[in-house]
């Protein structure tokens, strides 16, 4: 029995998988990867996204949850909390080592769709 050549989205999950190995250091959960990518979406869209917005996201997780979550991605060095216009609201923006992270995955996505 001929075994299949893998479809593109399994070469790109094995990429990303090598991708990860390369880049030393933890590795984000599901849940740090849902909110990066709230955050990453939001800043192409120009939208401000304050933390309260992050943490009243019941569907990923309770509010202690979320903001630990918040708070690796901030140590790690994906996002920064800079104050808003008022001064008592932090908005979330992602860093260039985010930005950096999604030109990455998308190199991954480009080459696994070209060796189809």
């Amino acid at each position: 029995m001929a075994i299949p050549k893998p479809s593109s989205y399994l070469r790109f999950l094995s990429l990303i998988d090598a991708l990860d190995r390369i880049n030393p250091g933890k590795k984000l959960d599901a849940i740090e990867e849902n909110l990066l990518d709230k955050i990453v979406n939001c800043a192409h869209s120009k939208t401000p996204l304050l933390v309260g917005d992050l943490i009243s996201l019941s569907d990923l997780g309770s509010q202690a949850t979320l903001h630990g979550r918040l708070k690796n991605l901030s140590a790690m060095g994906y996002i920064k909390m800079a104050s808003n216009a008022d001064g008592r609201k932090k908005e979330v923006v992602p860093t260039k080592l985010a930005l950096k992270r999604y030109e990455e995955i998308s190199k991954c996505l480009e080459k696994a769709v070209k060796s189809a």
